[in-house]
Order: structure tokens, then sequence, then C-alpha cells
């Protein structure tokens, strides 16, 4: 029951992909001697200097670090639109990932095209073009392997540059999250599926009670449902993390989720929005957070940053 309380108390103020982001590791010491990194990047916020960059690296497609610490050498741009997807929010430049990334939103956007109702997939933000930080949001997809895809179902890939910055997504959240809402079919649990079903595919964050749900009208195969976690603000969109690719020896995975479907702890998750446990008078409290520099980074970062 404490460590429920505990979780509850961290996560309640959480939204979307934004501010914080489901914890990748345990390594929070600099990875980096600052004797290696250039004196203009020392002690510069590394946001501001991915952030400035408008296009990849000019190296091969590797990522280095964590999900919440790191960056993408050789990133590939998702192309605006394609027979299958759009890529939203251009002005964000931020339609840029590893290739498994991009092949992966391709198949799945083909997948999605097969439903009912679907044209593809509208694609929001996957990563930098160099990864890293990001001057806002997000405190993951820095390594080109975290994908959003909304929930709004497309019904035409011919939006403008202004529509695509214009058009907003849709909720399918009620109660807070504990229950889906009347925006919700048949076809968002099967295109979650399938993307949970890809085998690079490492987790889903959904929010609760899209997760209950698809536990509850499953009668097939359960398996891929250990995939999918629970985690609050994800009812615009859900988030798809890749694990690394195969080789990629300086890219560090999440902790697999736990054995079983993760249902039982899903309904618990949905129990206590509905009704809050007291808070934990012995819980620390949270700790101020602090923007990364290079210094938090991998080595490989650097050379990333001042590569063409």
């Amino acid at each position: 029951m404490v460590r429920h309380v505990k979780l509850i108390a961290l996560i309640l103020g959480l939204a979307g992909c934004g501010g914080s982001a489901p914890q990748d590791y345990a390594g929070s010491e600099p990875i980096v001697s600052t004797q290696s990194i250039p004196a203009a990047m020392r002690g510069v916020e590394a946001k501001k200097l991915f952030g400035a960059k408008a296009a990849a690296s000019q190296q091969s497609s590797v990522p280095f670090g964590s999900y919440s610490k790191g960056c993408v050498a050789g990133g590939v741009q998702l192309p605006e639109t394609g027979p299958t997807w759009q890529a939203m929010r251009l002005s964000r430049n931020r339609n840029w990932g590893h290739p498994e990334a991009i092949d992966f939103i391709k198949k799945l956007s083909a997948k999605a095209a097969q439903q009912p109702g679907w044209a593809g997939l509208y694609v929001g933000d996957i990563s930098q073009p160099r990864g890293g930080p990001m001057l806002t949001g997000h405190r993951s997809h820095q390594m080109g392997l975290d994908i959003d895809i909304w929930m709004l179902p497309p019904k035409r890939l011919n939006l403008t540059r202004a529509e695509r910055e214009s058009l907003s997504s849709i909720s399918l959240r009620r109660a807070n999250g504990a229950y889906t809402n009347d925006n919700w079919t048949r076809q968002h649990h099967e295109v979650i599926k399938a993307a949970a079903e890809d085998p690079r595919t490492a987790r889903i964050f959904v929010f609760p009670g899209a997760k209950v749900r698809m536990c509850k009208e499953e009668t097939g195969d359960r398996s891929y449902l250990r995939k999918i976690r629970p985690w609050y603000g994800h009812h615009y969109h859900f988030h798809v993390r890749l694990s690394c690719p195969r080789g990629a020896k300086n890219c560090q995975n999440q902790t697999p989720p736990p054995a079983g479907d993760g249902c039982a702890d899903a309904q618990q998750w949905v129990n206590n929005i509905l009704n809050p446990p007291p808070p934990d008078p012995d819980a620390p409290p949270p700790k101020p957070r602090r923007e990364l520099t290079m210094a938090d980074l991998p080595n490989q970062c650097v050379s990333v940053l001042t590569s063409e």
C-alpha cells in the first residue's frame, strides 16, 4: 500500500510525455568528464545545444545513452507525408529518429490504414534531428526510439502545414483516466495491439483506463498486453518505446516490464484514481529538477553535436 501511495504522489502531477518521463534506468551521475567537452559547451543546457541543430549528423545511425539521457547519430527524417501517415507539428522539427523508428512508423501506419475509418496515422513527436534533450516538453525521446501516435483517426492525409499546426488530437479518457470515453473504438484497440506486437517494441504508454479496457476485451493471445503500461497523460496519444537496436552496445534499454499481462496493476491505478489513497506523511519531497548539460550525456553525444 505504501508503495502505491508513493507512486501516486510522484505521478499525479505529470501530463503526457512532457514534464517527466517514465524512468528508464537508475544512473544519474555525469557520464562524461568535463575535460572532454569543448569549452563552449561546458555548463550550457544540453537542450539549447541540441535544439539548435536543424539536421541530423553525417554519421552512421546509432543511438547513445538512454531514453532520457542520450542522443542519436545519423538520424533519419520521417517524410512529412507518406501513403499511410502524416507527420504533425512540423514547426517543432521533431520528425527525426533512428531508422528502426522510421520503419516502425511506416509498417504500423500501413496496418492502421486497414482499420475501418482510418487512413493511416497522424504521427506526433519522435526526436530532434540529433536527439538529446528537447527545448520544451519531453524528458525522454532522446535516442530517436520514442514515438507519439495521435489518437485521432486520420480521415485524410493531405493536410497542409498550417492544418498540421492547428489541428488537435482527441482525448479518449473519462474520469481523469479511469475509463475510456465515447471516442474510444475497437480500432484504437487494434492499432495499439499491432504496435505492441511488433517485436521491436519495448513498451507502450497509455492512460490506465485504456489498458484496463483492453484487458477486459481481449479474447485472444494476451501476451502483448505486458508491453502496454499505464501512464498518466497519455490520452491524446499513445507513446511507443522501441528497444535498442541489435548491436547498439552504447544504448541502454529500459528495465523489462514485470512478468504477466499487467492487468491487475493497471486496475490498481484505476482504483487509486477513483479512490485516492491518503498521502504518505513519510514520503520525501520531490527533488528539484535540474536541466541536463553535456556532462550528463554519453561522451559520444559531443561528437554527434559537432559532426557536420
